[in-house]
């Protein structure tokens, strides 16, 4: 991990967490501390940017561990569809709060392999 640049500051984080107001999978309200998850796990070449963090409950985040999101929430039985459009419009949103961040050309998050 060490490695790994990750460059999401406490700021994102907060203004983050606001938007998604809960789990960014599950929908549970923020009753407890959020976790940042990574969308596309560090162990897949994931990284703590404002691209690829939402906040997950604890639940979601171990139970998520370093799995594909799309096929973790099909096999949980999440709404797959509406965390991706929520994502997308979250992500633009997020965007223009910080319009000098730079933008990956592809973001991985979105993948549906």
């Amino acid at each position: 991990m060490g490695r790994v640049e990750h460059d999401l500051t406490d700021e994102q984080w907060a203004v983050m967490r606001a938007l998604w107001d809960g789990c960014a999978y599950c929908g549970t309200q923020p009753t407890e501390t959020m976790q940042r998850e990574c969308v596309l796990a560090l162990s897949r070449g994931g990284r703590y940017t404002l691209n690829n963090i939402v906040p997950a409950c604890r639940s979601c985040n171990a139970s998520k561990c370093n799995d594909e999101v799309t096929s973790w929430m099909r096999r949980k039985r999440l709404d797959e569809r509406t965390f991706l459009e929520r994502y997308a419009r979250i992500s633009v949103e997020l965007r223009a709060a910080f319009p000098d961040e730079p933008v990956e050309p592809d973001d991985p998050a979105l993948s549906t392999r």
